[in-house]
């Protein structure tokens, strides 16, 4: 790893506040510049739109098996963007020719979303449970889909971070950009049933010199990862036989998507979600737009046959 590299990697982890798992995405992300230019014989401060447009070239024939790569560019170009603006302000490159490209267009991909009717019996199938970790899971799922929040958020949450009087959490978002969240009576219960039954036997496991004050516990009594999070969520497939594909992501799409469905402001879901712009968000409508088409291709009659109910006289 070169100083520049180090020094940037070091800047997002310290004064931007990104997590490590993120930040290790952007060091792939520049490793692999790197060896493109090594391989080219280019130095990193000799770089033009010629270099870039020819490593975008082969990084799409590279990742031409993956499901989406472009996608994958898009991220890694502006990973790059970012690297190359932090080399200008330290004058290790005199510009930043990544600002004069723009990634292909990526192929439009709706988020997954769960129908209610698939969350409660999740929910209910979730809470008839009787093994030892069920209450966990339980709060976890319940919190997870009535606050929207990311896995990142979730796992990161201490106990006094929540507050039952005025039913919010106070999370910690992207760059540790704070917000607070609203969540539902039900969640609180599973929440309480879980701190007051499960949470002191799992910190009793924790027998190191420190005890975590994250809300959530892994069944040795340490915080949760993001990574565990997931993992949890296929236990919890396993253990009611509703296998949804369940992934954090998943439960948060629903989240806005059937606050929107229900009429609610799309200001107000941007703000419960933290996204930094409303075009972030804008991308729920489109979701519900999807099942409007559906459900009407399902039941407006077909000119081509006899309307519904039709019946001779």
């Amino acid at each position: 790893m070169n100083k520049p590299e180090s020094e940037y990697l070091e800047y997002l982890l310290v004064q931007k506040g990104y997590s490590q798992h993120t930040v290790q995405a952007y060091q792939k992300d520049i490793d692999l510049w790197h060896a493109f230019l090594l391989n080219e014989a280019i130095p990193f401060d000799d770089v033009d739109t010629k270099v870039i447009r020819n490593f975008m070239s082969s990084e799409l024939a590279r990742l031409s098996d993956k499901s989406n790569p472009k996608r994958t560019l898009a991220r890694r170009m502006s990973a790059l963007r970012g690297y190359y603006d932090f080399m200008v302000r330290r004058k290790y490159v005199r510009a930043n020719f990544f600002r004069a490209m723009k990634a292909p267009k990526q192929d439009k991909r709706l988020p997954k979303v769960l129908y209610v009717e698939e969350v409660v019996q999740l929910l209910d199938a979730n809470s008839k449970r009787e093994d030892e970790l069920a209450k966990r899971d339980q709060a976890i799922l319940e919190l997870l889909y009535a606050s929207g929040m990311r896995a990142s958020e979730l796992v990161s949450v201490k106990g006094v971070d929540v507050d039952f009087r005025s039913m919010t959490i106070r999370v910690f978002g992207k760059g540790r950009k704070e917000r607070i969240v609203p969540f539902s009576e039900v969640a609180a219960d599973a929440i309480r049933d879980y701190q007051k039954n499960l949470r002191p036997i799992l910190q009793q496991r924790n027998t190191g010199d420190r005890k975590d004050m994250e809300l959530f516990l892994n069944a040795h009594g340490k915080k949760l990862t993001v990574r565990g999070l997931e993992y949890i969520l296929k236990v919890v497939e396993e253990k009611t036989g509703m296998y949804l594909g369940l992934h954090p992501h998943e439960l948060r799409h629903s989240f806005a998507t059937h606050l929107l469905e229900n009429g609610a402001d799309l200001r107000m879901i941007q703000e419960m979600l933290g996204h930094s712009t409303i075009d972030t968000t804008q991308v729920y409508t489109h979701v519900s737009l999807a099942e409007l088409s559906k459900q009407y291709q399902e039941h407006f009659p077909s000119r081509h046959g006899a309307l519904p109910g039709d019946q001779d006289d």
